[in-house]
């Protein structure tokens, strides 16, 4: 089979196929990576020994990187398509080249009715991944036939969340105080993840001993430091930059928040759940069914910086709140979102389209 991803950078999203290929790879099934030259993931996927084919995949007028899907699934049996752009392309490399296709769509924004969702989600030999339940509803809106979409919510990678040291010395690390409680956020910088609201509640909480680390990079990083700055002051707010120690900034973290706008899942925040960590986040799209509100987390209003600030003020506050919900955390990821269930429900989406398999 051919997995098919457009992005050049390395979000939850190519976590999630690399997560997979891994799984189906463990299961003997054969392989390869369509995605563009140079991108993270073809990089990431190379190194773990996959097979990968380099395609352009520029824009929805890139023709040649549909003819070159097409040879690439030639003999692949299936494409499994993972991102918006692979969704258009590979769809039409599908119907040039008669194989079946699975879609995964993982944003919760509105799926336009139209000649383009039509083409690309309306075969009747292919079938629909939704991350989550609000990602299906507006599937279902946009007139995507129920029976062909499935929800198979994102998985956990263990290895991801394993630190390399305890907890005191990765606090020792970044520098934090024992007494100190920090919040932590592993987020792209972008306007979708709510970066800019926990400044601001931050900077309404006003404490010396809160301590917000952010980990992450994009185009927001200059407009969010310097709103740091105005807001937080020189050691409220810290930018980390991108970081691979995931373990290490979970295990010195009393809290993780994820004040997204809009949110398919939210792998960053299942990351926290299995690590113990209580999550605030906000009632939005999938992250509002992962977080159970006050069982293994609080939800807030997205954009509402004072509502997160009361929801941050509690778990400061409340150090056997902290540890009630934290401990919940990997109980909740049990409940459907492990790897081997991951890779059990897609195997059976796979078959469901190739009988024979």
């Amino acid at each position: 089979m051919v997995h098919v991803d457009s992005e050049r950078g390395f979000s939850g999203g190519e976590v999630q196929v690399l997560l997979l290929m891994e799984g189906l790879r463990a299961r003997g099934v054969s392989q390869r990576l369509v995605s563009p030259r140079g991108s993270a993931i073809d990089g990431a996927a190379r190194s773990r020994g996959f097979d990968t084919v380099a395609a352009p995949l520029k824009n929805d007028l890139d023709l040649r990187s549909v003819l070159r899907l097409s040879r690439a699934a030639a003999d692949g049996a299936l494409l499994h398509l993972h991102t918006g752009r692979a969704t258009w392309l590979g769809g039409l490399a599908a119907r040039w080249s008669g194989c079946p296709a699975v879609i995964t769509r993982r944003m919760d924004r509105r799926v336009r009715r139209g000649l383009k969702t039509s083409l690309g989600y309306g075969r009747s030999d292919s079938a629909v991944v939704a991350i989550s339940p609000s990602v299906r509803e507006e599937l279902l809106a946009a007139g995507v036939a129920s029976d062909r979409v499935v929800v198979i919510p994102d998985a956990l990678d263990p290895a991801r969340i394993a630190p390399q040291r305890g907890r005191d010395a990765a606090r020792a690390a970044l520098d934090v105080a024992p007494e100190d409680v920090v919040v932590l956020a592993l987020a792209n910088f972008v306007h979708r993840k709510g970066l800019d609201v926990l400044l601001r509640a931050v900077a309404r909480l006003a404490d010396a001993r809160v301590h917000l680390l952010l980990a992450g990079d994009g185009p927001e990083a200059d407009s969010l430091q310097a709103l740091s700055r105005q807001l937080c002051g020189p050691r409220a707010a810290r930018f980390l930059g991108v970081r691979e120690d995931v373990g290490d900034l979970l295990a010195a973290c009393d809290v993780f928040c994820m004040p997204s706008r809009a949110e398919g899942m939210g792998v960053a925040a299942l990351e926290a759940l299995a690590a113990a960590r209580p999550v605030v986040a906000s009632r939005v799209g999938g992250l509002a069914h992962l977080v159970t509100d006050e069982q293994c987390g609080l939800l807030v209003p997205p954009g509402d910086d004072v509502a997160l600030a009361s929801a941050l003020a509690r778990l400061r506050d409340d150090p056997s709140l902290r540890a009630r919900l934290g401990d919940a955390g990997p109980g909740r990821v049990d409940q459907g979102f492990r790897l081997e269930q991951y890779v059990d429900r897609h195997l059976e989406v796979y078959r469901s389209l190739l009988p024979r398999a």
